[in-house]
């Protein structure tokens, strides 16, 4: 598709439009883009002679998906831990293997995962990219973001370090200085967790971050790791702000979600690994009582999807579950879900950009940026009828039906295939990195991994090793 490299409008043509702004359907409707911009939407548009038309009629036209942490580095191992707990998860990455990771290592999971993205019509991911031992290995993570055609945010982070260790090396502020320019396809946070420590080791780095006009990226609400006390040190010392991304949120108090609804924060659900993995039950029942803005995510290839169909529908389950159970309980009946298929659709599109603070994405608009997804499928009987678009996207569609995604304003995908992606030389660097850890761990570490022993029950409370800090309030209802 040659005609896409040229820099020509591009138009999609006749599709059903879900613009984002509420429960509106568009059908039978154009979206026109010139440049890295949706220019016009509308019913027969009159385009440029030179635009390239797209037929997206018995499609669905939507904004560009938008996943609020994912852990690219590890995709590299992606359905290695299957089976694990949390815990297993802990003690595999930040206790043990975690360390073997070289930069190359890095490279590769975040190019394999940048490529699936895409392939799944996810535009734009926070690369919660906690693998960075050293600065070659976040040069690395760069590097591979940037060499892929989506829109990316490293969220840095160092599992292997103190959050006020590594935000006040040197090397760090050098790399901030080095690659963090401005590029609009590539953002920046830091990310780091709050243990509930009341010395308050972690103060330092969000003092770096503020320094740095940095958003701040925590997994909160983590069944065994961080709770309460983590969000109460945030809140009395002036940390919790409208741009932190609470990743999460499972296992939290009222209280709790007081404090982050009142500071303007967001939550991103990743549901898929709350439900398997045991940071507590998917919080979306819980946050919309509150009324706290939520996107969504699906944390790690390691064990779950890549894509948000996938983490759209096991939310709508979660959530309806729960509530029908609960009612139960009462001797009651639900008659009408809380949880309808436009909000997940919502959160997995809007929810991003609001959460990243980007208003100029996440919906179909003249004038936003042209981050959009055309899926259509003519070749499968479940794209069709199409008769509740949002329902279809929820429950019906998947990445196979993801026909053309454009990324800032480029066609990145089209007709099912990627584009200016070299899959070939992303296998070769996983299968490397694949190689040399099974080698690095020797073959009976290596198969034992995939379903390891429980470890010592002191491992449970608190991964991490900076601090000697145990809470009882993360084991107690």
């Amino acid at each position: 598709m040659s005609e896409f490299a040229t820099g020509r409008p591009v138009v999609l043509r006749g599709g059903t439009v879900l613009p984002m702004d509420g429960r509106r359907v568009l059908p039978r409707t154009d979206v026109l883009v010139t440049g890295d911009t949706i220019a016009a939407v509308g019913p027969e548009l009159a385009v440029p002679q030179d635009a390239v038309e797209i037929d997206a009629t018995d499609g669905i036209v939507m904004p560009g998906m938008i996943d609020t942490h994912r852990h690219m580095w590890q995709t590299a191992l992606r359905g290695y831990g299957a089976d694990w707990t949390l815990t297993q998860y802990f003690v595999w990455f930040y206790l043990e293997h975690g360390k073997l990771f070289r930069p190359e290592d890095v490279h590769a999971g975040n190019t394999l995962a940048a490529i699936e993205a895409l392939d799944a019509g996810v535009t734009t991911v926070v690369d919660w990219s906690h693998g960075l031992r050293t600065v070659d290995h976040a040069d690395a993570a760069a590097d591979a973001l940037q060499a892929v055609p989506g829109r990316y945010v490293l969220a840095y982070g160092n599992i292997q370090q103190p959050p006020a260790e590594w935000t006040a090396a040197p090397e760090f502020r050098d790399f901030v200085r080095r690659r963090v320019t401005g590029d609009d396809l590539f953002g920046f946070q830091i990310a780091f967790d709050v243990l509930g420590d009341p010395a308050f080791p972690e103060r330092p780095a969000f003092e770096v971050a503020r320094e740095l006009g940095a958003a701040v990226t925590t997994h909160a609400g983590v069944w065994g790791a961080t709770g309460d006390d983590g969000i109460r040190l945030m809140y009395d010392h002036g940390f919790m702000t409208p741009e932190t991304i609470y990743v999460h949120a499972a296992s939290l108090s009222a209280d709790s979600y007081h404090r982050i609804a009142a500071t303007g924060g967001s939550i991103s659900v990743s549901t898929e690994s709350e439900q398997s993995a045991g940071q507590g039950y998917p919080p979306t029942w819980a946050v919309r009582a509150h009324g706290i803005p939520v996107s969504m995510s699906m944390d790690t290839s390691v064990w779950w999807s890549g894509d948000l169909f996938s983490a759209m529908r096991a939310t709508l389950g979660a959530d309806r579950s729960r509530e029908h159970l609960e009612a139960h309980a009462k001797g009651a009946t639900i008659t009408h879900a809380g949880l309808r298929a436009e909000h997940v659709v919502e959160w997995a599109t809007r929810g991003g950009a609001r959460a990243l603070g980007r208003d100029d994405l996440g919906v179909v608009e003249p004038g936003k940026k042209a981050d959009l997804v055309l899926i259509k499928n003519d070749l499968s009987p479940v794209s069709f009828p199409l008769l509740n678009p949002f329902g279809h996207v929820a429950f019906q569609a998947q990445r196979g039906d993801v026909h053309t995604v454009l990324v800032n304003g480029r066609v990145v995908k089209h007709e099912h295939r990627l584009l200016g992606v070299d899959l070939a030389v992303a296998r070769r660097q996983v299968e490397g990195t694949v190689e040399y850890l099974r080698a690095a761990m020797g073959e009976e570490a290596w198969v034992s991994g995939m379903n390891p022993d429980i470890p010592d029950a002191k491992l449970l409370d608190n991964p991490y090793t900076y601090t000697d800090y145990r809470s009882s309030s993360t084991h107690t209802r």
